[in-house]
């Protein structure tokens, strides 16, 4: 049965923001939520309005309609001249999952990860070795330089300074990463009125914006899967929603690898968000379903295209938000398979596991 299963909560008011600023925040956080339905969010917003008092006689709901218009948050330019988002309220949204998720991260340069190779690179680091034919006059470190001949001349006569005495400083490479997102959306995404996907969501969307922001030169291709899987675009995010859906997992790890494959950056990998095992596979122009505990014939393909993925080397880390002890079973043998990370994550801290895994693959190459 689909739907949203609601416990007490008191919206806390920001006493620097003013009434428009707090009432955005939680708009965007219901439009998440409702799947990007306008018409349903402001609805819930008023009843919150109703429960809670978060206007004031002076500034009501219909007063903050009228200045999400205003100030480009909405639109009803469209045939059906219903409330749409506009780009800046998707932007927002994106901006917004990244500081709850990830905390305020200041903006790096562009699109640049450290590896474990040193070198000829782009960013002086902190070793330090002999000076050799070919390096640059500025990689050299004068001050450890000047000390070395101080200690291999002494201070008497004239000063001498020989190339044997140079140090130069390491300069580390850097590098990019194509990362594919693959998010569940299966029907028990929202399955006993536990809301899982709009938590995936803001992963999806905080990820998406610090790399957008922090690592331009990074690829972010995200992708959902259900009986089937398809490519959605970063804008799409907010409007993600399940579906009466089984769970084809070999359709998304193909996809993935598809994309992938046209990526030219040595760093290659695939985070995967599910809450359950697979249950769909498709044959020819039928799809043959099993969602009663773990089906060999799914697996058996399943296993085959996590093993094609290590040979590539591309890593699959697994993010199980449920901790279901059959579960364990599917997760074990399809990482065994691909060499892979797996992870049993709660929805609360799903993204900061998703950011430690992002940074830690960039460190590396594959």
């Amino acid at each position: 049965m689909k739907g949203f299963r609601f416990t007490q909560f008191t919206p806390q008011k920001d006493p620097e923001k003013n009434t428009f600023e707090n009432l955005l925040e939680i708009f965007l956080q219901l439009v998440t939520m409702t799947g990007g339905d306008v018409a349903e969010a402001l609805s819930w917003l008023t009843n919150l309005d109703n429960r809670y008092g978060l206007t004031n006689p002076g500034y009501g709901i219909g007063d903050f309609i009228d200045d999400l218009k205003d100030k480009g948050y909405l639109t009803e330019e469209n045939q059906k001249g219903a409330f749409k988002i506009t780009g800046k309220s998707e932007q927002s949204i994106r901006k917004r999952a990244l500081e709850e998720i990830f905390g305020k991260l200041k903006r790096g340069k562009g699109g640049q990860h450290r590896t474990t190779h040193s070198g000829q690179g782009e960013e002086r680091g902190t070793d330090r070795r002999p000076f050799e034919f070919g390096d640059n006059m500025e990689q050299i470190a004068l001050t450890d330089s000047l000390r070395n001949a101080q200690v291999n001349h002494g201070f008497s006569g004239d000063f001498l300074l020989t190339e044997d005495d140079l140090e130069v400083t390491e300069n580390e490479y850097r590098t990019q990463t194509s990362t594919v997102l693959m998010i569940d959306i299966s029907h028990s995404m929202i399955l006993y009125g536990e809301d899982r996907i709009t938590p995936a969501k803001k992963v999806a969307m905080a990820l998406a914006e610090l790399i957008k922001t922090r690592y331009p030169k990074d690829t972010l291709d995200i992708i959902v899967f259900g009986n089937d899987a398809w490519q959605i675009d970063i804008k799409d995010l907010p409007y993600l929603q399940v579906g009466p859906y089984h769970t084809n997992t070999v359709a998304g790890l193909e996809l993935a690898m598809d994309l992938l494959r046209r990526r030219k950056n040595p760093n290659k990998q695939i985070f995967m968000i599910t809450d359950g095992k697979p249950t769909c596979l498709k044959v020819g122009i039928k799809y043959y379903k099993n969602s009663f505990g773990i089906d060999s014939k799914i697996m058996k393909e399943t296993l085959k295209l996590a093993a094609q993925c290590r040979k590539i080397k591309i890593p699959v880390t697994t993010f199980m938000i449920a901790s279901d002890p059959y579960l364990k079973e599917f997760v074990r043998e399809f990482t065994k398979a691909n060499n892979g990370n797996a992870y049993y994550s709660g929805l609360k801290g799903l993204g900061h596991l998703i950011f430690e895994d992002y940074r830690r693959n960039r460190t590396k190459r594959f």
